[in-house]
């Protein structure tokens, strides 16, 4: 029997590929117990879990060739996935092969795992980044805005504790003259999902039909609502295989699987929000940096006009962390609060990089100022069949994390508030896992302020107050109370265009 053989000979990635990193282990849950950690992933990449497939052994058939001929519209994965290994750059038919053979069943899950793990390390060279991307897309089907009156633009966030920027931003921008086409996904681990916060409206849907959405742009300029099953399903597969197989934090796979839903979306420009510290899905500046920098080109190859802004994460966004509660805080900047200065900071400096790019001039915080925004929020909720006036759930049970000591709050480390919040039942392990709409972390102080001894810091919201020492065992060593006032840190690092 003649076995199969590689090609073994190791050629050097091209200076423009960004090449991984191996990825650190993911953190555990602040008690130290291994028995149900935080998945830490992108909130915005679609997770769907495939059926277990039996293992193959690869086996040469008796009397072959060791490198069997290629056929029209057939290919040898092996010798692309040793291609890949050997750090050899994918033709673009292969590429385009590898996806639609994926999609169709015809290559199995293990070697295109292998063929991921060859990209995780190996990286994605522009050109092989951007065919990638466009044989994601083009695995289903594109919707077209084209028809709207409106000039469309949307966002983007790389996930965050807290973050409720879509809830407020969306129809904020909407109100200042731009159609806004937000095709948002579910939470899972310690980030929470737009559609799961939304959820917690009583007759909201999220399901819409691709008529419904654009007859609501044109009516309202935004609809917030779940992406169709036939928007790049390649991703989907691809993003589940990722997920068991340890290639979740490859820059060039992240960028692919964002891109391809945003551009098969159909909008005109979009802008990015990628969040970078201890609460993000990316920790390190120069990573998330490098992935921003990655998307921005990424778009413009394939015609869409994106800026990235880079926004820190280390403290939880506003006071909310969990649904209903997060509804609730977004409807409070929306009427005009003052209590969330660095979620209105960001939602305005988003704001406004959307309608340059929308090539609207229009001043967002006169909309946010005089009730506009909140009255295009009202019109989107009841367009979705949600009321507006209607109570939001509240916990039946609270418990209260309280100050050991007087002095100045220095630390409240976002992701140990967003596991907090996890283990109190606002976020989902597996995509099919319930979540609930009132658990949730309320934020009484922010790092800065002043503390006396016994005074509320946090609130802990569930409906089983067993939960309750279990969040409090991720909340171990996330807030400090000392003498020294940290150093303010603007909301918005950096932009990139």
């Amino acid at each position: 029997m003649r076995h199969r053989t590689c090609d073994n000979r190791v050629a050097k990635s091209s200076p423009e590929s960004p090449v991984a990193t191996r990825p650190s282990a993911l953190v555990p849950d602040a008690s130290g117990s291994s028995d149900a950690p935080e998945p830490m992933l992108d909130k915005n990449e679609t997770v769907d879990e495939d059926e277990a497939v039996e293992p193959m052994t690869l086996q040469a058939t008796p009397g072959a060739a060791s490198e069997p001929e290629q056929t029209p519209g057939r290919m040898d994965i092996v010798n692309l996935i040793c291609s890949k290994r050997d750090g050899h750059q994918l033709k673009d038919s292969e590429i385009d092969w590898i996806i639609d053979a994926y999609v169709h069943g015809a290559v199995a899950d293990e070697q295109v795992a292998a063929l991921l793990m060859a990209i995780f390390w190996r990286g994605l060279s522009v050109e092989e980044l951007s065919r990638w991307t466009a044989a994601i897309i083009a695995s289903g089907e594109t919707m077209d805005l084209s028809g709207l009156s409106r000039p469309t633009v949307d966002k983007h966030s790389t996930g965050g504790v807290g973050d409720k920027v879509s809830l407020i931003l969306v129809p904020l921008v909407a109100a200042c003259g731009a159609a806004v086409p937000q095709l948002s996904g579910r939470g899972l681990g310690h980030t929470g999902g737009t559609l799961d916060k939304l959820d917690a409206i009583p007759g909201w849907r999220s399901e819409l039909s691709n008529g419904e959405i654009l007859d609501q742009l044109e009516k309202i300029g935004c609809v917030i609502c779940a992406a169709g099953a036939g928007l790049a399903p390649a991703d989907r597969k691809l993003y589940a295989l990722r997920d068991v197989t340890g290639t979740v934090e490859s820059i060039p796979l992240i960028a692919g699987s964002i891109m391809s839903k945003k551009i098969a979306e159909g909008t005109q420009s979009l802008v990015l929000d990628v969040k970078v510290g201890s609460g993000a899905f990316m920790t390190e500046r120069d990573r998330a940096s490098e992935l921003a920098r990655t998307m921005v080109r990424l778009g413009r190859d394939h015609g869409l006009k994106v800026t990235a802004v880079l926004s820190v994460m280390d403290v939880p966004l506003g006071w909310a962390v969990g649904n209903a509660l997060e509804v609730a805080e977004s409807v409070e900047v929306l009427s005009g609060s003052q209590d969330s200065p660095e979620l209105v900071e960001l939602t305005l400096a988003l704001a406004r990089e959307m309608l340059t790019l929308a090539g609207i001039n229009a001043d967002p915080a006169a909309a946010l100022r005089d009730g506009t925004a909140l009255a295009r929020y009202r019109e989107m909720v009841l367009a979705q069949g949600g009321d507006p006036d209607a109570p939001l759930p509240r916990a039946p049970h609270i418990d209260v994390v309280s100050a050991e000591r007087a002095g100045v709050l220095e630390r409240l480390d976002a992701r140990a508030v967003g596991a907090a919040a996890w283990r109190l039942g606002a976020g989902r392990a597996r995509k099919e896992d319930p979540v609930s709409a009132v658990a949730g972390v309320v934020c009484r102080v922010r790092p800065g302020e002043e503390v006396a001894k016994g005074q509320p810091l946090l609130e802990l919201h569930a409906e089983e107050p067993e939960r309750f020492s279990w969040a409090r065992g991720a909340l171990e060593g996330a807030v400090t109370v000392g003498d020294n006032r940290p150093k303010p840190v603007p909301v918005v690092l950096e932009v990139i265009k």
